[in-house]
C-alpha cells in the first residue's frame, strides 16, 4: 500500500518543492509517501463525524505549490471524493485516494477506488481484503497514467531491458495475488457481514453505552468497516480497563501525523487542526471482522459499559 502510494505521486510526477494536500489524521505511510518523493504535505483539519479530510476546507489551502490532493478514506468509509473531485477540477489538480481501509466500499452508488485519478488501497492481512503478506494496488482510469504506473512498479522499463524512468521495484508476489482471487469470491458476502456486526454494535451501544459515539456513516455511503471506531472521553482508562478482561482493541490513531517526530518541520498547516488533535485523543477502535458472533459483540459493549461508569 506504501509503494502505491509513492507510485501514484510518482506517476503524477510530484516532486520536490510541490504541495500535495492531505489529512493529518491517517497512518503514517500517508504522508511518509508524500515526503519521499520530495513533497511537502499540507495538512487540512478532519470532519469532527467522519474522521476524513473536510472538504470545505481544501480550496483555501491550494496555492500556486499545489500538485495533487490526497484524501484518506479513513476506517472504511470514503472521504466526499466526489466533492473533492469537484474542486480539484476547477483548479486542475489530480485527485488520488488513499483507500488503504475503504476498498469495497460505496459513496452515491460509486466504488471506492474507482472516482478519482488514481486511488491506491493496501492488502495487508488486516484489511477488508487483505493476502497473507504485503501487498497493495493502484486504480486509475487515465491510459497514460496507466502505462507509466506499470512501468513505473517494474524498475521504469516498458519493455525488458527498455527502462524509460527511474522506477521501483514494486510488483505483487504471485503467492500474494493468487491468495487475493481467491478471497475475492466471498469479499462482497464479507462486507456485508461487515455491516450486520456493525448494525449490531450500534443496537447494542445504544442500549448499554448511550454516551458513547459510534461511527458515523453518511447517507448514500457504504463502509467496509476496516474498524469500528467509537469515540471516548476517558479513552485511556477504559482501554485499560477492557484489556484486563481480555477484551483487545486498538487506537487508529493516537498521534496525528504533524506531530510525529520525524515530521519536524517538513510540512504546512493550514488553519487549525482541532479536530485531528480531539480525535486522536478520544478514538477506540473494537473488535472488527465478519465473522464476529453475536454474544462476542455483547459482551465487549458489557465491558466497555461497566468500563466506563467504573471510571
Amino acid at each position: 500500500g506504501t509503494d502505491a502510494l509513492v507510485l501514484a505521486l510518482m506517476a503524477l510526477e510530484v516532486g520536490s518543492g510541490d504541495e500535495v494536500i492531505t489529512s493529518p489524521f491517517s497512518f503514517f505511510a500517508t504522508v511518509e509517501a508524500i515526503v519521499m518523493v520530495g513533497a511537502v504535505p499540507v495538512f487540512v483539519d478532519i470532519e469532527p463525524d467522519t474522521y476524513n479530510i473536510n472538504p470545505d476546507l481544501i480550496e483555501s489551502a491550494i496555492s500556486s505549490s499545489t500538485k495533487a490532493i490526497l484524501p484518506v478514506s479513513l476506517y472504511g468509509q470514503c472521504a466526499d471524493i466526489p466533492r473533492i473531485n469537484e474542486l480539484a477540477n476547477r483548479h486542475s489538480l489530480p485527485v488520488i485516494e488513499d483507500g488503504a481501509q475503504s476498498f469495497g466500499a460505496e459513496i452515491q452508488g460509486a466504488k471506492s477506488c474507482g472516482i478519482s485519478t488514481i486511488a491506491c488501497t493496501s492488502f495487508f492481512p488486516s484489511k477488508p481484503l487483505g493476502c497473507y503478506g504485503d501487498g497493495g494496488a493502484c486504480f486509475t482510469s487515465d491510459s497514460a497514467v496507466h502505462e507509466r504506473l506499470r512501468a513505473l512498479r517494474d524498475h521504469g522499463q516498458k519493455g525488458r531491458y527498455d527502462h524509460h524512468y527511474i522506477g521501483l521495484n514494486a510488483r505483487l508476489d504471485s503467492l500474494q495475488a493468487a491468495v487475493l482471487i481467491a478471497k475475492m469470491q466471498i469479499f462482497e458476502d464479507e462486507i456485508r457481514e461487515r455491516n450486520k456486526v456493525a448494525e449490531r454494535y450500534a443496537e447494542l451501544l445504544a442500549q448499554h453505552s448511550p454516551s458513547v459515539r459510534a461511527p458515523v456513516i453518511r447517507n448514500g455511503n457504504l463502509s467496509v468497516y476496516a474498524q469500528y471506531t467509537i469515540a471516548l472521553s476517558d479513552r485511556d482508562e477504559v482501554q485499560k480497563k477492557l484489556a484486563t478482561e481480555g477484551i483487545p482493541t486498538s487506537v487508529h490513531y493516537p498521534i496525528p501525523l504533524h506531530r510525529q517526530p520525524a515530521m519536524k518541520d517538513n510540512y504546512r498547516i493550514f488553519g487549525n487542526l482541532e479536530c485531528a488533535e480531539r480525535a486522536a485523543k478520544a478514538v477506540l477502535s473494537l473488535p472488527m471482522h465478519p465473522y464476529l458472533a453475536p454474544e462476542d459483540q455483547l459482551n465487549v459493549v458489557e465491558q466497555l459499559s461497566k468500563a466506563i461508569i467504573e471510571n
